[in-house]
């Protein structure tokens, strides 16, 4: 068992960082740069910056924002939101992220992943895929969790693997901030069919919840954000916790 990640998570709206449930229902959680040097500090092992609205608002991640909080940081840093050219992506890697992540536009364009993959290497790519349970099938969602599409997400996560994904960051809508624990039953069935790195995101609300999708190998990192945010869970305690529990963690 490879060692495991944890990473904090700021969702970013109009340069401010917030949280919300099921995608809705946002409040502000913080300053971005000071939570970002306090993980850093903290020992958190990456950080994940998303502009949730730069896709629906039709308007590029917040390029000034990313240079501010690479400078507080000394951490592997993914950047998301707006991202659709290769040209986005050489300003954010020029901006200090080490890689991108990318969702609606992977999904409306899938041939941008082999194209960012092929310019910037795999392990610059990060999918992203949101996905929310209609009538029993684990569909994929786009532009903030807004709009259901026809794709399965098993079957895109195996597609973004074979188009050259590093990575896939996979968030459950069906548990986003309720904190009542990862979907790990779906985020063990896409590490177990892949053989890239899987994120889980979506529904960490106590220390046990990461053992839970850490104890059976189900997921290669874990996300949150407003438990971190509030200080509800302290990392180094998370991860004294997890070390405890005989989980290989950094």
């Amino acid at each position: 068992m490879l060692t495991k990640r944890i990473i904090p998570c700021l969702d970013i709206k109009d340069g401010k960082t917030v949280k919300g449930i099921y995608f809705e229902n946002l409040r502000e959680a913080g300053d971005p740069v000071e939570l970002a040097a306090y993980y850093s500090d903290q020992g958190a092992d990456e950080l994940v910056f998303l502009d949730i609205t730069a896709t629906v608002e039709k308007r590029k991640t917040l390029a000034d924002l990313v240079k501010r909080v690479a400078q507080q940081i000394n951490i592997p840093f993914t950047v998301g939101g707006g991202i659709s050219t290769a040209q986005d992506v050489s300003v954010l890697l020029n901006s200090g992220a080490d890689k991108v992540s990318i969702n609606s536009s992977a999904v409306q364009n899938p041939s941008l992943i082999d194209e960012l993959a092929k310019e910037f290497g795999s392990q610059c790519v990060v999918v992203a895929i949101d996905t929310k349970s209609i009538n029993g099938e684990n569909i994929v969602h786009i532009k903030g969790g807004r709009e259901a599409t026809s794709l399965k997400t098993l079957e895109w996560a195996k597609e973004a693997q074979e188009r050259g994904a590093g990575e896939i960051l996979l968030t459950s809508m069906d548990h986003d901030g309720t904190k009542s624990g990862f979907a790990v039953e779906l985020t063990g069935k896409i590490t177990k069919m892949l053989h890239i790195p899987v994120i889980a995101s979506g529904g960490a609300g106590t220390i046990e919840h990461f053992y839970e999708i850490f104890r059976n190998d189900d997921a290669d990192a874990a996300l949150a954000a407003s438990i971190f945010h509030f200080k509800e869970i302290e990392i180094p305690f998370l991860k004294a916790f997890l070390k405890e529990k005989k989980i290989p963690i950094r």
